[in-house]
């Protein structure tokens, strides 16, 4: 896979991926830590931070139909635009806000995508991006890979969303994936971001179809997420599938493409490099099947969770809607795992901003995706400070309000 081109930046920069120069950070700069042992963390951090230099941004792109069900998700005003959500995300962080874009931003109940916090951090650190179609409607119309089928799934209702031996081949795919990138960047950071339309929906099935009550727990787009239509989906999703025998069956069940593929990285990569799983909620699913998946075929489990972390924002991490803590604990205690999952926030604040859609994130219209939390995470670690990283995004929304009125 190469990575997508990054065309030139207006912004000032840290400098070069391989050497990041720190910008002065200031007092409560490092992530908020949600989940683990706090020395385990701060171990992980320092690898990661040995690591950035030769890391790379991976953002797997996927659709369900579920994100079509009225009610279920913000990722575009309507079901029509949601289907073009992955794409013009894609293409945010491939170009950014001021470059002519195929498919434009689709609109949102308030706020902005959060990949515009994604490409302004890339862009700071020069980190290379690589972009997967791993199951689309619309694809992105940049640089990407395509993963085996790029189909996308079904409604997590029907207890059908995806076929058996496209799991599988999702699953491969990500662990060739990793393998291939612990032997060409051997204890290289590797930042892994996710954008799925409805795609909290389907990491909610995925938990419960684990035994792990995530009932009121698991985010999503909306300001206020959408717990009993979820809760009625998963129902009959499960009934109409059957109990499945194996994790797989169960993601052919009621999830969605992304799901395997990231499991597939975590597993390829083996716990040789540290790998920052760029997202909330459904993350935190993603890191409970590849635990599963990893006991199922006699891989140790322990290894794989001291090298990957969880990382998020704040405003998912302090959201009165879901309890990614509690989640994680559930993770840990349903699935008896030696030790808590690492899961970090990062305490980047947009109320200063000057920008009304920014402003929307610290009123919870808008909480993560497209690997944001994440980046902004490494962002701290490379020195770039909060509000300069916040400073730098109102710079971006500039352009993209000129492109709106345009």
């Amino acid at each position: 896979m190469h990575p997508s081109p990054t065309p030139p930046s207006p912004y000032p920069q840290l400098g070069s991926g391989r050497n990041p120069r720190p910008e002065g950070r200031g007092r409560g700069e490092e992530p908020l830590l949600v989940s683990g042992d706090a020395t385990l963390a701060a171990s992980w951090g320092d690898q990661a931070g040995l690591g950035l230099g030769h890391g790379a941004f991976l953002l797997v792109l996927a659709a369900t139909a579920t994100a079509a069900v009225p009610g279920i998700s913000a990722a575009g005003s309507t079901p029509e635009s949601r289907r073009l959500t992955a794409a013009a995300d894609g293409e945010l962080v491939a170009l950014g806000p001021a470059a002519p874009r195929p498919h434009a931003l689709p609109p949102l109940p308030a706020g902005v995508s959060p990949a515009l916090i994604s490409w302004v951090v890339l862009e700071q650190l020069r980190l290379p991006r690589r972009m997967v179609n791993a199951g689309l409607e619309v694809a992105p119309a940049v640089a990407h890979e395509q993963a085996p089928g790029c189909q996308p799934a079904a409604c997590l209702s029907t207890g059908r969303a995806l076929p058996l031996q496209r799991v599988r081949d999702l699953l491969r795919w990500g662990q060739d994936f990793g393998r291939d990138w612990v032997r060409r960047q051997p204890g290289a950071l590797l930042v892994v971001g996710e954008c799925v339309a409805g795609g909290t929906s389907t990491a909610a099935a995925i938990l419960q179809g684990l035994g792990v009550d995530g009932a009121g727990l698991v985010s999503g787009s909306l300001r206020h997420p959408p717990h009993k239509l979820r809760r009625q989906l998963i129902t009959q999703g499960l009934q109409r599938s059957g109990p499945p025998a194996t994790a797989l069956e169960l993601t052919a069940a009621v999830g969605d493409p992304m799901q395997p593929l990231v499991a597939g990285v975590i597993l390829g990569c083996g716990g040789r490099a540290p790998v920052l799983l760029a997202g909330g909620s459904q993350m935190a699913a993603v890191l409970a099947l590849a635990m599963v998946l990893a006991r199922a075929r006699g891989q140790a489990v322990a290894p794989l969770l001291r090298s990957t972390a969880v990382g998020t924002t704040c405003w998912v991490a302090r959201e009165p809607g879901s309890n990614l803590a509690l989640l994680l604990e559930r993770i840990h205690g349903q699935l008896g795992l030696p030790q808590a999952p690492l899961a970090m926030a990062s305490r980047l604040d947009f109320s200063p901003c000057a920008h009304p859609a920014l402003r929307d994130y610290e009123a919870g219209y808008v909480k993560e995706g497209v690997g944001a939390g994440g980046l902004a995470i490494v962002a701290s670690l490379a020195g770039l400070s909060n509000l300069r990283l916040a400073r730098l995004c109102d710079q971006a929304m500039d352009h993209v309000d000129q492109q709106v009125r345009g």
